[in-house]
């Protein structure tokens, strides 16, 4: 295998299957990662076998701990050209800081946080040169107490973007992307959609294009680390905040 390979994590489905996908259309040969969504990335590894690439799917709960070296070293194996990491699998739950369980705190850090923060630090050691791109969210802008383990775990994973660059270059470089409204959850209905996009200054919803061209402008950017792009339609720095006259406009 001589062509550049990827690792995307939680690829099985939603934004990890469309990274991986445009990572195939780049050149790069695939690795896939999943932990229940196995069938998906099975399907999605045939897909990519299909445009020309080496692709292959591993399995790996992430919820539970795991030797991250070993791991990588397994990836290694079957790509020995891997040059990218694209942290984007992700825990997901609601829940405020009183009503968040020891359980439910360790789960979302040991996903969203610990397993990038070891993959990261496991993929540096290895790699001779590369790109480590983490999937994080535009929420991080933002201090919703509504998603207290969530946020705070991803929180933690940015701040990790901006030390990690310092500490792996200048052989590797780490960059993040903070997206807004793009693939809202199953449960979210077009009411809630449109109503996000009352608060997003460009007025509109992302598509999956404006983050592939994000990723690509990351990987091909090499004088680029330590950066988080919010590609959001502005939503994060809507933040002008009430005032008297805001108020005054509503009452007229």
């Amino acid at each position: 295998m001589d062509s550049a390979a990827a690792l995307v994590t939680g690829a099985g489905t939603r934004l990890g299957s469309i990274f991986a996908r445009h990572l195939a259309s780049l050149g790069y040969d695939v690795a896939l990662h999943c932990n229940t969504s196995v069938d998906g990335a099975r399907q999605l590894a045939q897909e990519i076998r299909s445009m020309g690439r080496e692709c292959e799917v591993f399995v790996q709960d992430f919820s539970a701990p795991f030797d991250s070296d070993s791991f990588i070293n397994s990836v290694l194996e079957q790509f020995p050209n891997l040059e990218c990491l694209i942290n984007n699998a992700s825990a997901y739950e609601a829940a405020s800081a009183q009503n968040t369980s020891r359980e439910l705190l360790e789960s979302q850090f040991r996903v969203n946080f610990v397993t990038p923060f070891l993959l990261a630090s496991s993929f540096a050691k290895s790699a001779q040169k590369g790109e480590i791109v983490n999937i994080l969210d535009n929420k991080i802008a933002y201090q919703q107490h509504q998603y207290s383990a969530y946020l705070l775990s991803k929180k933690a994973l940015a701040d990790f973007t901006v030390m990690a660059a310092l500490e792996f270059a200048p052989k590797v470089r780490v960059n993040g992307i903070a997206p807004g409204v793009t693939l809202p959850g199953e449960s979210r209905g077009d009411a809630y959609v449109n109503w996000r996009i009352e608060g997003i200054p460009l007025a509109m919803k992302g598509q999956d294009s404006h983050l592939t061209a994000t990723l690509t402008y990351l990987l091909q950017n090499e004088f680029l680390t330590g950066q988080i792009l919010y590609v959001d339609g502005g939503e994060s720095i809507n933040l002008v905040g009430r005032n008297f006259e805001t108020y005054a406009d509503t009452r007229q």
